[in-house]
């Protein structure tokens, strides 16, 4: 039963060192940033607006923003 319970304390310390590593590989910079959200704002998408749609809205604006990008 110890053996369980070390497994898991292990399992709990690893998972977020995994989770940061791959974040940190996928970082963007401040300006990329405000730059993809001034194309989701210009795409429709308003991060002041209602958030009862949020998943459904940005995934729209996100849409046309790669359409647009496909032409």
């Amino acid at each position: 039963m110890k053996l369980v319970h070390s497994l898991i304390v292990v399992a709990a310390f690893a998972a977020p060192t995994v989770t940061s590593f791959a974040q940190a590989s996928q970082s963007m910079t401040r300006a990329e940033v405000k730059a993809q959200l001034a194309q989701l704002e210009q795409a429709g998408y308003s991060p002041t607006g209602s958030q009862m749609q949020y998943p459904d809205n940005i995934q729209a604006a996100e849409a046309r923003v790669q359409a647009k990008k496909c032409r």
